[in-house]
């Protein structure tokens, strides 16, 4: 079991000096990229409040039960550089987050039968992200890495085939914009994002997209509209070029949490007057017997582009399991 260990915090209260200390204190955080610690200082000069926070020592380390006895044994290290790094690695500490769900669905239940499947298979999500840099044009926005892979696996054939499993890893910058309760815009969101299926010959499929969202918040529902632009490929090794016919150009989430509940949905249409072709999603999302960090989950889908070996396929599905992230 993971254990949390928080050193003593101690207070300081804000006068002429310790505001020019705590400013201070800030930056070092910034240059550490631990900006959630910076943050909080900032807002405290502004509020003119008493602080509290760790000392720069008393950071929080979310320890492994199997390093203990190897940290126990480590010659002792003087400089504060190579200890922080050796720290890092045996924590696995490389500030990697969730991104998009994370989510276990074992029942995912296809209303329409297949020759070349069951109905009911396993589908999974894992997805995470890893800031890059922060800041680097002076607009506040950061640059990430993300990854996130979607699999459907025919647990419950008599071999339990992996059937179809999605790649998408990106690159994207994240630039806040507004203030507090002045705007209903908050930030924009800019990227490259590759997705392919690792599949060969006729069962490939790929596509290349830069894509720009806005996130808009209006009391508690978040609308995030996104548009794409697919880049060009060879014909001849385009393996799905008619791929926009069916997912369009853009897509549209809508997300409202409500109390321990969230609830998401996402809706993409060709916009095609002749052989119009949409896809909707919707998520709920629900406390699991009390757990804070693990949640049941229910999706419903419809319509095409459900994976990429189905983009050109009409597809309702029902999904049961739990989601560790949302």
């Amino acid at each position: 079991m993971k254990k949390l260990l928080l050193l003593p915090l101690f207070c300081l209260l804000l006068n002429a000096q310790d505001k020019e200390e705590l400013l201070k204190q800030a930056q070092e955080y910034e240059k550490k990229q631990d900006y959630k610690n910076a943050m909080l200082i900032y807002k405290k000069i502004a509020e003119n409040k008493t602080i509290e926070f760790p000392k720069e020592e008393a950071i929080a380390i979310v320890e492994k039960p199997e390093i203990k006895p190897i940290k126990k044994n480590l010659n002792t290290i003087e400089d504060k550089e190579t200890k922080s790094t050796i720290e890092q690695i045996l924590e696995s500490s490389f500030d990697i987050y969730p991104y998009q769900e994370n989510y276990f669905f074992p029942i995912s239940y296809d209303t329409k039968s297949r020759d070349d499947r069951k109905r009911n298979e396993t589908k999974f999500q894992l997805s995470i992200k890893k800031p890059i840099i922060h800041d680097f044009f002076g607009l506040d926005e950061t640059f990430y890495f993300g990854y996130t892979q979607t699999s459907w696996w025919q647990l419950y054939h008599d071999s339990s085939p992996f059937r179809e499993t999605n790649y998408k890893p990106e690159v994207f910058v994240t630039i806040p914009y507004g203030k507090k309760d002045k705007t209903a815009l908050k930030a924009f969101k800019a990227g490259f994002l590759h997705e392919s299926n690792g599949q060969s010959e006729e069962k490939s499929r790929s596509w290349n997209r830069i894509y720009l969202e806005s996130f808009f918040q209006y009391e508690n529902l978040f609308i995030v509209p996104r548009v794409w632009y697919r880049i060009k490929e060879d014909k001849n090794s385009d393996d799905n070029h008619d791929i926009q016919d069916y997912l369009g150009y853009g897509d549209v989430t809508f997300v409202y949490p409500y109390k321990e509940h969230t609830f998401k949905l996402l809706f993409r249409n060709n916009l095609k007057s002749n052989n119009n072709r949409s896809y909707g999603q919707l998520d709920w999302t629900f406390p699991f017997f009390g757990s804070k960090n693990t949640f049941g989950h229910i999706q419903l889908s419809s319509g095409y582009g459900d994976s990429l070996i189905d983009y050109n396929e009409d597809i309702t599905r029902i999904n049961f399991g739990i989601s560790l992230s949302r």
